[in-house]
């Protein structure tokens, strides 16, 4: 497909989906979690802007505790869904003091004795905080699977769900490999982050972006973002981060690279992101061509048989 390959830095999705080569740049996200500190400002102005219902167990039990989810930490939300756009991770690890520190960027810790509590190897607490979405891949399987068009490239290159088109079936749903796209109860359609699609019409930033007082969430064009994101991990490793890598950020990784990708400071599953994304639908046309060889197979093996029986 040339320039407009699926795959590879020059991929160009809006202009594979038709759109003329005047549309715009490709935008997207570049989360850096290496500055989140968990303050969920993007996920409440993610639900303010986008008139999204509250989600999360708030029940109080008799002595005022919260209960459930909201009680046991920080993370009232418990991930991406139908009616949380913007998700804040909080992950608590406890790690040696020496690792500890080659990663303290201003996140909180505390020291810990030894393990085995004869004042060993000391450990800390450390957070690992960051605010996950949809990532607009390159290369959608949602948007493949999709029976009614409901779900689109935009012009921005990113993948929108026109909710008075969805017809409810859910087949995105397991066809997502980051599991984002999610039902709403007692609603049935399909629903996931558009990147304030109708801000972007106005020249406006995702109300995310604009509402992140750290910059950990940065929006503008695509390459622009990866351009950006190799010198922040170089920075980072320079200064002895060593476990800076970027997610998401590779062109050639199972999915094309995505539109929202992100800094990490521990391995994607840590964070609760798939390692090797890949795209679900990749195997479709190879599936439907031994699908029509098999047709054509058995068509002949009946017309032959006809004709037989007619001599």
């Amino acid at each position: 497909m040339g320039a407009h390959s699926l795959y590879g830095p020059l991929a160009d999705p809006s202009a594979d989906a038709g759109y003329p080569d005047d549309h715009p740049s490709r935008v997207g996200f570049f989360t850096d979690t290496s500055v989140c500190i968990g303050c969920k400002a993007c996920e409440v102005a993610c639900k303010e802007w986008n008139a999204l219902p509250a989600d999360g167990v708030t029940d109080r039990g008799a002595g005022g505790d919260v209960l459930g989810m909201a009680g046991m930490g920080y993370d009232n939300t418990g991930g991406l869904g139908a009616s949380t756009y913007r998700h804040v991770a909080f992950v608590e690890q406890r790690v040696p003091a020496s690792r500890a520190a080659q990663t303290d960027l201003g996140m909180p810790s505390m020291d810990l004795p030894g393990a085995d509590g004869s004042g060993g190897d000391a450990t800390e607490v450390r957070w690992l905080m960051s605010s996950d979405v949809c990532k607009h891949c390159t290369h959608a399987a949602c948007l493949d699977v999709c029976p009614t068009g409901s779900l689109i490239r935009t012009e921005h290159g990113t993948v929108l769900v026109q909710e008075d088109i969805c017809n409810g079936c859910g087949y995105c749903i397991p066809a997502c490999p980051y599991g984002v796209i999610d039902q709403r109860p007692g609603d049935g359609r399909a629903f996931k982050c558009t990147m304030c699609q109708d801000r972007l019409g106005s020249g406006l930033a995702p109300a995310c972006a604009t509402a992140c007082p750290t910059e950990s969430i940065q929006f503008g064009p695509l390459d622009e973002l990866r351009e950006r994101a190799d010198a922040r991990v170089a920075e980072l490793q320079e200064q002895g981060v060593t476990e800076a890598r970027l997610y998401g950020h590779d062109p050639d990784d199972g999915v094309g690279g995505d539109g929202a990708f992100f800094l990490l400071l521990d391995e994607p599953e840590v964070y609760g992101l798939p390692p090797d994304p890949v795209v679900t639908t990749r195997d479709l046309p190879s599936m439907w061509r031994h699908a029509a060889a098999a047709a054509l197979t058995v068509a002949g093996t009946v017309a032959a048989a006809f004709l037989g029986a007619r001599r």
